[in-house]
């Protein structure tokens, strides 16, 4: 490519979490996520000798994310396929000099955290500063929701967005996108717990399209009261109003379960969080599986939330947001 190339560089995704409308936001309703300070690194370097057998032609990938038991095992074929959109992304070929990507940092691979979203975006900033691309953020946006493609087929691009940009973000799907960062009067709390199923996240997309498709009167109700409540939800969060915050989040969660994409693992643990003083729960992420968000403000509550979540067999992640 007569590209030029350094020895090593890095580059780095946020997780996220999505405090309002997964699943609706594919559908142009507006959702609103955030980025928590847990994030994947990316390491690009040349390959030397001993590489062993590529993962992609001339991409050589050890990943060493720390992830729920079979995360990584379950998501292989989509993790090949993610890298081979990014490297077409980015017209990169690196059979003609062979390069090796590491991926570490403190962001644990589950379900509903934006895992695959933050190694995709650290990967293309990884692989924009090796190469010297020069590429902006909106760029590097573009390139992970792409390889987002190889993990969800038909991503919203939430998640891409909220790793590349990090902060609070109203994000609404469409050709362009309206993707609006905004801040909340001080950063909030919260407890993330994980189920500890790998969910599929396709799957789950895909069966909210085609009962929609059954019954549309129905999932339309759903919709409208979704698009609704997120509007309320913004400007809740911008009052730091945490009483209304938390009865939309419970709110929402009943209306995500309408659309049938919770599971018993994670109603049990949105149970939990409320029963131990969370002011507010819900799923996050695809559902099925993954994790849910508790809302907690104050390091007190946190901490109690959290500890009933270990306490009936799951982990928690005490992080916040804003």
């Amino acid at each position: 490519m007569g590209l030029e190339v350094i020895q090593m560089t890095t580059g780095k995704g946020y997780g996220k979490v999505i405090m309002f409308n997964e699943h609706f936001v594919v559908y142009g309703i507006p959702a609103i996520a955030g980025a928590i300070d847990r994030s994947t690194v990316a390491t690009v370097e040349p390959c030397k000798a001993g590489c062993g057998k590529p993962f992609v032609p001339g991409l050589h990938l050890v990943d060493d994310r720390p992830a729920t038991e079979g995360y990584k095992e379950d998501k292989i074929d989509q993790q090949r396929e993610s890298v081979r959109l990014i490297l077409e992304m980015m017209a990169i070929d690196p059979t003609k000099a062979p390069i090796r990507v590491h991926l570490g940092g403190d962001l644990k691979c589950a379900s509903g955290i934006g895992a695959s979203a933050a190694s995709c975006t650290a990967m293309a900033r990884a692989l924009d500063r090796y190469y010297k691309l020069g590429l902006s953020d909106v760029e590097i946006n573009r390139i992970a929701f792409e390889g987002e493609k190889g993990y969800h087929g038909t991503p919203s691009g939430l998640d891409n967005t909220v790793s590349t940009f990090g902060g609070l973000i109203w994000y609404v799907k469409g050709e362009p996108m309206t993707m609006e960062p905004f801040k909340v009067p001080k950063p909030v709390e919260i407890v993330m717990g994980n189920t500890g199923k790998v969910a599929d996240t396709t799957a789950a997309v895909a069966g909210v399209r085609e009962r929609r498709q059954a019954d549309p009167e129905r999932y339309g109700r759903i919709f409208v009261k979704a698009g609704t409540l997120v509007e309320r939800a913004r400007g809740s969060l911008e009052a730091n109003d945490m009483g209304a915050i938390g009865k939309l989040m419970d709110e929402n969660h009943r209306l995500l379960q309408e659309i049938e994409v919770s599971s018993p693992e994670l109603d049990l643990l949105v149970d939990v969080a409320r029963e131990n003083g969370a002011i507010g729960a819900k799923m996050t992420g695809g559902g099925l599986g993954g994790n849910i968000v508790a809302l907690t403000p104050g390091k007190r509550l946190q901490e109690k939330v959290a500890r009933a979540i270990e306490e009936a067999g799951f982990e928690a992640l005490r992080t916040r947001i804003g």
